[in-house]
């Protein structure tokens, strides 16, 4: 279940870091609102996932789907680039994750 709950927590934190391209600053209210509650839900989860997960699995599980999920959000929504080796070290971090959750 803690694994559940980690993968919803970096789906928020996706949705905080994306959020903060949308709050302009923070002076955009409904986005600042939604990017501010996306975080604190992101940090809860992962605060619950950790009981039962080693801190720096969790952690660096959670960060790393977030900058997977940014990374690709970032090429499809803002057109950032999509060159082989940013799309090959994107590569690298899901086999990270990958090899630490097999490693757990």
């Amino acid at each position: 279940m803690a694994w559940v709950i980690l993968f919803f927590a970096g789906l928020m934190e996706i949705g905080w870091a994306i959020g903060l391209k949308y709050t302009d600053g923070f002076t955009r209210l409904v986005p600042s609102v939604l990017t501010l509650a996306a975080m604190t839900i992101s940090v809860v989860l992962l605060a619950i996932a950790l009981k039962t997960l080693p801190v720096g699995t969790g952690y660096a599980v959670w960060t790393g789907i977030g900058a997977v999920g940014t990374a690709i959000l970032g090429i499809v929504l803002f057109g950032d680039p999509a060159t082989v080796a940013r799309l090959a070290c994107i590569g690298l971090i899901v086999a990270g994750i990958v090899g630490l959750k097999l490693a757990t």
